[in-house]
């Protein structure tokens, strides 16, 4: 089964008993993060730990109880972005993300701003926000390109 990374999605209940599914060195990232509605990203799987992301927080855990969200709207926890205007409703600048969440009941993502020193009140939909992070876009190759191998004193064995 080949996975495609990165993931989205949460942790809304504690999965388990105890601690055993977390990476002893996260335990305490992953007690004061979870169980929440926080939109977490997944990267990486090692075939013990998945690892993931939520803004500079970095942890493992074993897989488990997980609420995948299948599309995001392109915007990460620290991604600076603009507001839009609503009319006269809404105050326009340029601030930082640093929470997503996913509210169920809506089917949306809301995201929480901080800016300058304050963070804002209110949350935002995805529709009232500009992303001006540059963000990099890889399309996968489209054929397979041969690994050279290497003899132990540094020159190239076959041809690539």
């Amino acid at each position: 089964m080949l996975t495609s990374f990165p993931q989205y999605g949460l942790v809304a209940r504690w999965p388990q008993n105890g601690q055993g599914w977390i990476h002893p060195a996260d335990i305490t990232t992953v007690t004061r993060l979870l169980p929440s509605e926080r939109l977490l990203r997944r990267d990486a799987f090692d075939g013990s730990y998945y690892h993931y992301q939520y803004g500079q927080h970095r942890f493992r855990l074993r897989p488990c109880l997980w609420l995948p969200i299948g599309a995001t709207d392109g915007i990460d926890v620290g991604d600076e972005v603009e507001t839009l205007g609503v009319g006269m409703e809404r105050e326009l600048f340029v601030g930082q993300v640093v929470g997503m969440y996913y509210v169920r009941r809506k089917g949306r993502i809301l995201y929480r701003l901080r800016r300058g020193d304050r963070v804002m009140p209110q949350l935002y939909l995805h529709d009232h926000l500009r992303v001006l992070t540059p963000k990099q876009n890889v399309r996968p190759s489209d054929f397979e390109h041969p690994t050279p191998t290497w003899n132990g004193a540094g020159e190239r064995i076959g041809d690539i």
